[in-house]
């Protein structure tokens, strides 16, 4: 009884310290709801990649385009659903143990320790590149907008941001998360409508041939920076467990993953077909600096930096505290 009592309290405290890690009972334990749970899957997935989408089209062609951002989906959601039940499997084979079962704990049970060395380091070190570009996007966008106005440069930007950045990495819970999500969601859905209904009008109004936009790119050696594009994304591999284990019906989640990642795909894959119908071969490497320098353009632009500092740059830096616990 008492070994029973202190196995529990150990349990109890690890469920304290490491809130976004997954437990390793079976119990559900998340407070998310189905609909807050989609909202951070979003959220977590998309990200400043789409805004590059266009130009990936451009270097494949639409018909590449389209399959290898299907491809990326569809590979992304699987590993996601494989890593989930990875991880269920070390649980259910090591039930002696009440440890939290990490990425890093599935690596060592592939390699050993060097499996776990490996894994840590480059979950650690792609959160670290995502947040460092969260972070050059929101400084840019910064100074693209007020550039006008001040002397600083976009560097400048970007280390006002920081403390900010910092204060909200502090939120610990994915469900305490979820209002900034669902407006994070509607922001990006309003610039991504913005971007649309600009490639819509250049489309309808300027000289276009269907014909004079390749459906596969002649050029092989840009096809692996495409498919890089379109991998790229699709984020939040990293936040597979903390999904996951927030959940108040985790049973659920893959359905929801299911849903969120077929309506994404299909957003991507329009978004990126009609900006490269927009504009052809002259398709930049951000969409939005093909967007006309009127109201549209920096509605865009602050919309983008809204969506990005109340949620996703957020998001990122909890990954690296969630990885830091591993």
């Amino acid at each position: 009884m008492m070994g029973r009592e202190e196995g529990g309290e150990n349990h109890m405290s690890n469920e304290i310290e490491n809130p976004l890690l997954p437990k390793s009972s079976g119990r559900v334990t998340g407070t998310a709801s189905a609909a807050q749970t989609l909202g951070n899957i979003i959220v977590s997935i998309v990200g400043t990649g789409v805004l590059g989408l266009p130009f990936a089209f451009r270097v494949a062609g639409w018909l590449a385009g389209c399959l290898g951002v299907m491809i990326a989906g569809l590979s992304t959601y699987y590993c996601m659903l494989l890593l989930i039940q990875c991880r269920d499997k070390l649980v259910s084979e090591d039930t002696s143990s009440t440890e939290t079962k990490t990425y890093g704990d599935l690596g060592y049970k592939c390699m050993g320790k060097a499996g776990r060395f490996l894994t840590e380091f480059l979950i650690f070190t792609s959160q670290c590149g995502g947040s460092v570009a969260y972070l050059v996007f929101i400084g840019q966008n910064l100074f693209s907008i007020f550039k006008s106005y001040t002397s600083l440069t976009y560097r400048s930007f970007i280390f006002l941001v920081v403390p900010v950045q910092i204060l909200l990495s502090w939120i610990n819970s994915l469900s305490a998360l979820a209002p900034f999500s669902i407006f994070a969601d509607i922001c990006n859905v309003l610039a991504m409508t913005l971007v649309v209904k600009e490639d819509v009008q250049k489309i309808l109004g300027g000289e276009f041939s269907f014909s004079d936009r390749k459906a596969v790119s002649s050029n092989i050696r840009g096809l692996p920076f495409a498919g890089g594009m379109a991998v790229f994304c699709f984020e939040g591999f990293g936040m597979t467990f903390a999904l996951e284990s927030s959940m108040r019906e985790r049973g659920r989640f893959s359905k929801l993953l299911a849903q969120a990642f077929t309506g994404i795909t299909l957003v991507y894959v329009m978004f990126g077909f009609f900006g490269f119908m927009a504009y052809g071969d002259d398709t930049k490497d951000i969409v939005t600096l093909n967007l006309p320098k009127d109201w549209s353009s920096i509605a865009v632009q602050v919309i983008s930096y809204v969506s990005h500092v109340t949620y996703c740059t957020c998001s990122v830096l909890i990954r690296l505290r969630f990885c830091s616990k591993i």
